[in-house]
């Protein structure tokens, strides 16, 4: 006999997860008591968006459930930002939630919330768990569930007295992992497609990949010289120094990437939605008939033909196409596009090297050359969303799979949390979070996550004293009429120092190089705040440019 508490560690552990991001609520005490004795890494978190916010970037990373945990009502209300990131990146999760006693449902008790409604249109399932002896299958099917087709969130809800419950239960086993592959006549068919084009173009995104999909991607991507682009947000899929690589197809795209992409005669899609971010509002692909021949590859049949209507629809995860593909033994002849695609990394190259001035005393462009020099490749990068991140998304070249989490939903706050995830799981690895001053201050409490458990994260903080995307919008829009959109901030280095943590303030361009020296070698999480002129707002156009309408 096993209470339910334990029998849903038990099943985790069977699953072989290695760490619970959670808040401590009254509502699951029997899964922490359960916790005490077990194998799996709780991770006390500040904030449950922040939990969750974790558990994607552990999705991410590895392709195996983020697990959280987050009590009923108010937790469970916080950590939908998360689960909205996990549905939108297509990132596999299970968030568990502690609930009200079973009996006095449907009474508006205590934080009552009907989970089923609030989380239906967001998860990929919703179930309640009545019945203790049937954990089991819930977590089994949850893991299946959140794992297959297009991955996603699962949300399943935890009553406080069914997990008091001692139950003889079968023992847990792993789930089965289900994988679609593409048929030989699907491959034979993009064979036909690619030796009748002239201008392909790649591009890949979405979840499901792994190590050796990007492997062997890259390697069949050399036997057909084709040029490979990235979906926002997607840079790890593709090494941003060989000689296929384009440029990734994203928020402010390379034109001659935007141009070289309608262009294309043919556009192979792997893995990817092409939604409005990386189609730039769907005028890259057109829907519901794209001008290119479209060749989509996804693991959901429901995503093939959801948005546009494909040329050839293939129905495989990722991994298993970029297998095949890389099995292919193209013509011998070079193609006719060859000459092409070192062209387009060219192009990529010249687009990526960071301008060396800019407004006011801290130039970023030096700052991200900087990093460039002395990063190891497979430092992992984070980052939520502002105008901030375009610098990292342009200038950073990822060379490994693994190394990239940033939510493709445009979610703020996700930097500081995710660099506590990944921490965790790779110790021995550099994790450097990037945050704007607002992005910072919607998860920076979770710096205090970093300190306890000593996942000794940098956190660069770009100080330029407003929302700054939101700001570039007002301008443009309205110009000289600054509506809610400044901010008076902290000592972000100070604040790093209350926590027992190491700061830093660059105040120059000079500044930033010793100053990151020392925070790598503190041997404690550390915040460099990089106090940013507002002047300098985008890459390419100041704050007056934008507001005079350049």
């Amino acid at each position: 006999m096993k209470t339910g508490g334990q029998l849903i560690v038990d099943c985790l552990e069977a699953n072989g997860a290695s760490h619970a991001f959670l808040v401590p609520g009254e509502s699951f005490l029997a899964v922490l008591d359960a916790l005490h004795d077990s194998t799996i890494r709780p991770v006390v978190c500040r904030q449950e968006g922040g939990a969750a916010m974790m558990a994607d970037c552990h999705g991410r990373l590895t392709g195996e459930p983020g697990i959280c945990f987050v009590t009923r009502g108010p937790g469970a209300t916080n950590a939908s930002a998360g689960v909205h990131i996990a549905s939108q990146d297509s990132t596999p999760m299970i968030l568990f939630i502690g609930q009200i006693a079973r009996g006095i449902r449907e009474r508006e008790a205590f934080q009552e919330v009907d989970y089923k409604r609030f989380f239906g249109d967001m998860a990929k399932w919703v179930a309640e768990i009545d019945d203790a002896a049937r954990i089991p299958e819930f977590v089994t099917r949850a893991y299946a569930t959140a794992t297959s087709g297009r991955p996603g969130p699962v949300v399943l809800v935890l009553p406080e007295d069914m997990l008091t419950d001692a139950v003889d239960a079968p023992e847990p086993m792993p789930y089965m992992p289900v994988e679609t592959a593409p048929s030989p006549a699907a491959m034979d068919a993009l064979c036909g497609y690619l030796e009748r084009a002239s201008r392909p173009f790649v591009i890949l995104g979405g979840s499901g990949w792994t190590r050796e999909a990007v492997s062997h991607f890259q390697s069949a991507a050399e036997k057909w010289a084709l040029p490979v682009g990235v979906s926002f947000r997607r840079q790890m899929l593709f090494d941003h120094l060989h000689p296929c690589y384009a440029g990734d197809v994203g928020i402010s795209i390379n034109p001659s990437l935007a141009a070289r992409t309608k262009e294309a005669d043919l556009v192979l899609l792997v893995g990817g939605r092409m939604s409005e971010m990386p189609s730039q509002d769907y005028t890259l692909l057109k829907s519901p008939y794209p001008d290119q021949t479209l060749i989509h590859v996804h693991a959901s049949a429901e995503e093939l033909g959801r948005v546009y209507r494909p040329s050839l629809a293939i129905h495989s995860s990722p991994a298993a196409f970029a297998e095949a593909f890389a099995a292919l033994t193209p013509p011998a002849a070079p193609p006719v596009w060859a000459d092409e695609t070192p062209k387009a990394h060219a192009d990529y190259r010249a687009w990526s090297t960071p301008p060396q001035t800019g407004p006011g005393d801290v130039a970023m462009g030096p700052l991200m050359a900087h990093l460039e020099e002395v990063l190891p490749p497979d430092a992992i990068l984070t980052n939520g969303a502002g105008n901030y991140a375009t610098w990292l998304h342009r200038f950073h070249r990822f060379r490994r799979f693994a190394t990239q989490g940033a939510p493709t939903s445009g979610s703020m706050g996700y930097g500081v949390p995710g660099a506590v995830a990944a921490k965790l799981l790779f110790p021995e690895r550099e994790v450097i979070a990037f945050a704007g001053d607002g992005c910072f201050q919607m998860t920076g409490q979770e710096f205090g996550t970093a300190m306890q458990h000593g996942a000794n994260i940098i956190v660069l903080v770009v100080n330029n004293g407003i929302y700054g995307t939101i700001r570039m919008h007002q301008e443009r829009e309205y110009p000289g009429r600054v509506s809610g959109t400044d901010m008076v901030n902290p000592d972000f280095a100070a604040l790093a120092r209350a926590y027992g943590g190491h700061g830093e303030t660059v105040e120059t361009t000079e500044d930033f190089a010793p100053a990151f020296e020392r925070a790598r070698a503190a041997g404690k999480p550390a915040i460099i705040e990089i106090r940013l002129d507002p002047e300098a707002l985008t890459v390419s156009r100041t704050l007056s440019d934008i507001r005079a309408g350049k």
